[in-house]
């Protein structure tokens, strides 16, 4: 991808809508060519920010292209702070084909590369790096509540908390400077040391710690709230993750062991994106295949947000099910689920508490399946919705690690001794360095390649 540096020179295109034929195509031009490109195939530009119907013709053969509605966004007033202008055409692919080939064909002018025009509009300062990070995050959405995290993560949310703390930061900084310049007058620098204390130590550093002591729910909402069925082999673990996803994802067999590897399948569950992992039967005798897939069944359930831990009902001698979860599991919240309840109908309260269940229910027939998954649901809502009146929550691993970063700075600054204003004054640069890399202040380079290849062309 071309370097910040480039942007004055290049202009950029791309069709921003998904290829295939439809009934409109967006094309999307920025750059300093961008008026001469309108003017060049409709004509010249319209008044700015009014669609206008005009005839696209190719600048070579003046051949009429297509009628389309055209826009135009003078610079610094635009999407990206370069001049655009927007082509919206028929989405047919001839036509798309034709108005790309003209585009190509003009001097200054280059098909983008993906996420381009959101790197530009970073360049430009029309969007911070949490902005841009949302905005990837609102292209893959996939639930409402993912949605709703994103749009308020890309409308700047987490740029005005991350922005504020900075600003109270830099504030403690020009008051230890100023305990620097008159070290010699006591009183002044002694006034100017203990207002950047208070101001840290009261307005700052508490709800960085609140920040980071989420629970994770931004990280969970974004990724998915993961939920790992596990249990004993011939519990029908296989049968439940095909009756959630509604569909024959796993196979079901009455041979035990038939699950060795992990089955993943994504579920939207009122709103809240759940991911459900089909394991491998937990026993003690198993050959060196299935005691590797029990291995892997244990490593992700201790990792899960959530376990269903799975008994079948009808066994000769019913033992607890808490009995048979492993140790390494007893610490991740589970919900005991008794399954095959269609073969006890006329026993199933004593079933239940035989095997020590939180709630029965048959894969096969149905039965007790929606009261499962509305089980499910709540403790997703529980870990990972965020109230209205809530501060915006950490969604992306390289936030939490330059926030504990700017806390451990924070943290330094307040047991340093006081008198060693330079330390305490370097303390404070780092942290207000660590919280600028969240919002892309300093050094952005590092996740910037990484960050825009998520983007599709045109976007």
């Amino acid at each position: 991808m071309p370097t910040p540096s480039t942007f004055s020179r290049d202009t950029i295109f791309a069709v921003a809508t998904p290829p295939g034929k439809s009934a409109l195509a967006v094309f999307r031009i920025s750059g300093p060519q961008a008026g001469t490109a309108l003017t060049a195939m409709a004509g010249g530009a319209p008044k700015p920010r009014v669609a206008a119907l005009r005839r696209l013709r190719d600048p070579d053969t003046q051949a009429v292209l297509d009628e389309a509605l055209v826009l135009w966004f003078p610079g610094p007033r635009s999407e990206t702070g370069e001049d655009i202008a927007e082509l919206q055409v028929h989405g047919s692919r001839a036509v798309i084909a034709a108005v790309s080939e003209a585009l190509a064909q003009m001097p200054g002018l280059r098909l983008a590369e993906p996420g381009e025009f959101a790197r530009r509009a970073f360049g430009n300062g029309k969007l911070d790096l949490t902005a841009v990070e949302g905005l990837a995050d609102l292209i893959d959405a996939e639930t409402e509540a993912q949605r709703r995290q994103a749009l308020l993560q890309s409308s700047g949310a987490l740029r005005r908390l991350y922005d504020g703390w900075r600003e109270d930061i830099v504030q403690a900084m020009a008051l230890m400077e100023a305990a620097i310049d008159f070290s010699d007058e006591g009183d002044v620098a002694a006034t100017a040391t203990d207002s950047a204390r208070q101001l840290i130590e009261g307005k700052v550093l508490a709800p960085m710690r609140a920040h980071l002591d989420d629970g994770r729910r931004g990280e969970i909402l974004r990724q998915g709230f993961r939920v790992v069925i596990a249990g004993p082999p011939n519990a029908g673990k296989s049968s439940l993750i095909n009756a959630l996803s509604r569909r024959d994802v796993a196979i079901v067999s009455p041979e035990a062991g038939t699950t060795r590897d992990i089955i993943e399948v994504a579920l939207d569950l009122a709103g809240v994106p759940v991911l459900v992992c089909d394991t491998a039967g937990i026993r003690d005798r198993a050959g060196a295949i299935e005691q590797e897939g029990i291995r892997r069944a244990v490593a992700r359930a201790s990792e899960a947000n959530l376990v269903l831990w799975l008994v079948a009902a009808g066994e000769p001698a019913p033992i607890p099910g808490h009995a048979l979860m492993p140790a390494a599991l007893e610490q991740v919240p589970a919900l005991r689920v008794l399954n095959k309840s269609d073969l006890v109908r006329g026993a199933l309260p004593d079933a239940v508490a035989a095997a020590g269940a939180d709630l029965a229910i048959s894969a096969a027939t149905g039965e007790g399946v929606a009261a499962l998954v509305e089980a499910i649901a709540e403790r997703a809502r529980a870990d990972v919705l965020v109230a209205a009146d809530e501060a915006p929550v950490i969604t992306q691993a390289r936030h939490r690690a330059h926030v504990q970063d700017a806390v451990l700075e924070l943290e330094a600054y307040l047991a340093g001794d006081a008198h060693d204003v330079e330390l305490r004054a370097e303390e404070l640069r780092r942290a207000a360095q660590a919280v600028g890399r969240l919002t892309g202040r300093v050094d952005p380079e590092d996740v910037l390649d990484r960050l825009f290849s998520r983007f599709c062309i045109g976007k």
